[in-house]
């Protein structure tokens, strides 16, 4: 069967009309980005904000405003969009490969080795980010690897899934263990690191993270069509033409390639994976033409929303991240349950 015919078989489950949902996403998108730079500890009119980067400081309170847009608000608004738009994009991708919307990318192993490999980095060397971003990198491709190796031997993604499980369980263990071991500032280090942030946000960090993160989900909405059919099920996918086993290495080691570098630089945020292609989803169906981008406008709303709540919750403090995230998340599956819904 020839890909036009996969198209036809995509999905018939939207119930609205995508491209206005994805223009009501994006301004959506923008208005909140526009909220999260000007409000916090120290809150900037628009005017003077455009001002400011307009025309220089000009007034008593123009250059601290400046600062703080440029040095601070900026970036980590910009990394927050990077950073929900990637991991939303990639739990579609997870549950797509899986076939399951409870589907998320650590079920194979990116979150947990990440998070082994930053453990190890904080409590073994004393080298902070610099060392602790590259260990958790390196986690989360070793782990993606290994469960790609062992799951590979049991046909379908079943392997897989069995191998995702099993990597997370010896991570968890080898994470408890290095707790153990680690000291009282150390334990504060991986608390923080596990509970998420966004405040190590720079235009450095930005500058080799957004380039990244935009090709490897450009390439992933290229696979709209792969994702459809593995819906459908894996044999009339073959069917249609796709050799399952190039397409499942491809998606899962795409996914690990956009969420390694992010687990490095923000430590755990959970739930947006899992929940934003989930609301996206009961909105539009499961065509992943439609399904991918909208859930990438989605999770950077989503993501920019929840570091601005941790923001100005508790100001001058911030919360982490991952906790506000896990605080709607959880209850969102909750709320799901109540009403009976069908996964």
């Amino acid at each position: 069967m020839s890909l036009a015919k996969a198209d036809r078989l995509a999905p018939p489950t939207r119930r609205a009309h995508p491209p206005t949902v994805l223009i009501g996403l994006g301004i959506a998108a923008l208005a909140v980005a526009l909220l999260a730079a000007l409000s916090g500890a120290v809150h900037i009119p628009l005017a003077d904000a455009l001002r400011v980067l307009t025309t220089g400081a000009s007034q008593p309170n123009d250059t601290l405003w400046r600062n703080v847009l440029l040095d601070i608000r900026l970036p980590r608004v910009l990394f927050a969009v990077v950073a929900g738009a990637a991991l939303a994009i990639s739990g579609a991708a997870m549950q797509a490969l899986f076939r399951n919307p409870l589907a998320e990318p650590g079920l194979v192993g990116i979150s947990a080795g990440g998070a082994l490999g930053a453990v190890a980095a904080i409590v073994l060397t004393t080298g902070g980010f610099i060392v602790t971003a590259p260990a958790a990198f390196a986690g989360s491709l070793l782990a993606t690897a290994a469960a790609y190796a062992v799951g590979r031997r049991v046909p379908g993604v079943a392997g897989l899934l069995l191998a995702g499980i099993a990597i997370n369980t010896v991570a968890g263990s080898l994470i408890g263990l290095l707790t153990y071991m680690a000291s009282d500032a150390q334990l504060r280090d991986l608390t923080f690191w596990n509970m998420g942030s966004l405040a190590g946000a720079s235009w450095s960090l930005l500058a080799f993270l957004a380039p990244w993160t935009l090709v490897w989900s450009l390439w992933l909405m290229r696979q709209w069509r792969a994702m459809n059919a593995l819906l459908l099920g894996e044999r009339e996918a073959q069917h249609l033409g796709f050799a399952l086993v190039t397409v499942r290495y491809k998606l899962v080691m795409a996914t690990a390639l956009i969420v390694g570098p992010l687990v490095a630089a923000t430590g755990g945020i959970g739930f947006v994976g899992l929940v934003v292609p989930h609301l996206v989803r009961m909105t539009l169906g499961a065509d992943h033409r439609w399904l991918l981008p909208a859930s990438m406008l989605t999770g950077a709303l989503a993501l920019t929303l929840a570091d601005w709540l941790a923001r100005i919750v508790v100001i001058p403090a911030e919360l982490p991240i991952g906790l506000v995230t896990s605080l709607v998340g959880g209850p969102f599956f909750l709320w799901l349950l109540a009403r009976g819904r069908r996964f």
